[in-house]
Order: C-alpha cells, then structure tokens, then sequence
C-alpha cells in the first residue's frame, strides 16, 4: 500500500502536517450527525434518501449517483470494469495518489504517465502539488475518465484549468472526509456521465452489498446541508490566512514552496533524516518520495500553534 498521512508507528502526530484534511475540522455538525449515527441496523440497501440528497446538492439526476466505500474502492471498481470491457493501459498523473496505479496494476493494466490511454485518471487540484489539471487534452482519446475532486471543496484559490468547472462527460469522484475534517469516515461517491447507464450498471453489479455503513451514510447526508456547505467555505477563509503564514515559514527556514490553489503544497528540499527527526519531536511532515518528488515534503495547511512547533522542532534538529 501506498505511504499515507496520519497516524504512524509512534502514534498520532501532535502537530500533523501529513494529513490532507481541513485543518479547521472536524465540522461540528457533519461530527454530531456521525455520533448520533444509529450503528445497530443495516443501511437502506438502495441508499435512496442519500442518492437524493446528493443529487440535490449537485443539482443532477438521482440516478448518476454512485455511491462508494471509499475513494480507493472506486478507484479499484473502475479499474475491475475497465479491465472486464478489454482495457490494458491506463493514464496516471506523474505525481499523484498511489492507488491509481496501484489498481492498474493490480488488474494487470500498463501504467502510462504520458499521452493518453483508454482509462484515463485526472485529479485537480492536483495531490501532493495543489495545481490545475494538465492532461485535459487527452480526455478526448480515452473511454472512460475519471475525474477526482477530493480536494476541490479545499480550493483556496481561484485558478483552475477552466474544464474541471464544467467536465462534462467524466466521471467525477467526491470524498467530503477530508473538506469536513473526518478523514476516519469512510465514505464517496461518484457523479456518472449522462448516458453512462451501461457503466453505471456495471459499477453497481461490481459492488459489494452495503458498501456505506451507518456513519459513512451520516457523513454524506450532512455534507449535503446547507449549514455544513457554509461551514466549508468559511473555514477557507481561515485556511487562507494560515496558508500565507505556513509558507513564509517555510520560506524562513529555507525552503521552496511549489504555487498551490489547494490546502497544501510541496517544499523543500529535505533530507529525510531530518524527517525522521522532526517525528520524534511531535511533527509529521509527508515525505514526497511516494509521490516522485524525492527530497521534498508535502504540507498541508495547519493551524499557528502547529507552525510555531514546526519552527521549534526545526532548530532543535539542526
């Protein structure tokens, strides 16, 4: 499995900027609707108030919802049904989420980095760098593309490649956990293409029965209320604010920062001695390496108090 952010063998990080969670999080009222979820029964099979309530957050047809365990697991769904019509190759961004060609490989599809292959996985903004998509033009050549927009709720700033605003015919790929801060909760769901039934049956065929358990189902439902949308781009003002701190931060301790509309960005360079170091002190910063970008980190925005033990850590390791 791919290296992640989070907790680790010494436990959880008193100051975690490995994470790719909202930092201003958990979201009060996404985290009571997740308390009060009632655990002692199965989920609705059909999820058909969940498939509402999403479809009415996008303003689409209740019907192209497709609801998922997790990213990972649609992400290995699509790839199952990829590699059941014929598929043999699929494009991965270069610096990306490990899981893309994780699944590829594992149904036995060639991993491609550049041109176009028939499955076709976009991410914008990007992760680890925070940037607009840059493989749009191969959408065309492809049969099915899929578009994550994990980070698109926690983009603090505007640019964008134009095209993610409107995909059209992609498939888009939500993962709310990380805007409302509740990365624990498992939950996704994607947004199927207009005359994408044949997919969509194939997806549905592919799952497993009850892929939502009763908290992942009380997370979605509560990112589709107004009250928590609000909470959301509220706490993007905040992140804004820490954001420009963090990165005359890094810049202090002489390091670059790579531009990112998102709430992190890549820096460095870094020895990863020195990232080894900086755990032992309470900080965890997500070394880039998993990502190919060796040498340099990952951080995700973090409250004041998390930047002044960074600098802290920092000096006591030189």
């Amino acid at each position: 499995m791919s290296e992640h952010g989070g907790p680790d063998a010494l436990g959880i990080p008193a100051h975690d900027f490995s994470t790719n969670a909202n930092a201003c999080g958990p979201c009060p009222q996404a985290l009571l609707a997740v308390q009060g979820a009632d655990a002692r029964q199965y989920p609705d099979p059909g999820y058909g108030l969940l498939r509402q309530a999403l479809a009415q957050l996008h303003q689409v047809e209740p019907a192209r919802i497709v609801l998922a365990a997790s990213a990972s697991e649609f992400i290995q769904r699509v790839t199952a049904w990829c590699a059941r019509q014929g598929i043999r190759s699929a494009a991965v961004p270069r610096h990306g989420y490990g899981d893309y060609a994780r699944a590829a490989r594992a149904w036995g599809l060639a991993v491609v980095h550049e041109g176009a292959a028939p499955l076709l996985w976009l991410c914008e903004p990007s992760s680890p760098l925070g940037q607009a998509e840059e493989r749009w033009d191969a959408a065309g050549q492809a049969e099915v593309v899929v578009l994550d927009r994990a980070y698109e709720p926690l983009r603090l700033e505007d640019w964008s490649s134009g095209t993610a605003a409107d995909p059209g015919g992609v498939w888009q790929l939500w993962t709310p956990n990380k805007a409302l801060g509740l990365t624990g909760v498992r939950a996704a769901y994607a947004i199927a293409p207009r005359g994408a039934e044949q997919g969509m049956a194939a997806l549905e065929a592919l799952a497993p029965s009850w892929p939502l358990g009763a908290h992942g189902v009380a997370l979605l439902h509560a990112w589709c209320e107004p009250a928590v949308q609000l909470w959301v781009l509220d706490s993007q003002h905040v992140l804004r604010r820490w954001k420009l701190q963090q990165q005359a931060l890094c810049r202090d301790l002489g390091w670059r920062c790579e531009p990112s509309a998102a709430n992190f960005f890549v820096a460095g360079p870094l020895a990863p001695g020195r990232l080894a170091a900086l755990r032992q002190q309470g900080v965890k910063l997500r070394d880039g390496s998993s990502f190919g970008l060796p040498g340099q980190v990952r951080l995700s925005v973090q409250p004041p108090a998390s930047q002044a033990a960074l600098r802290l850590a920092w000096r006591a390791t030189a």
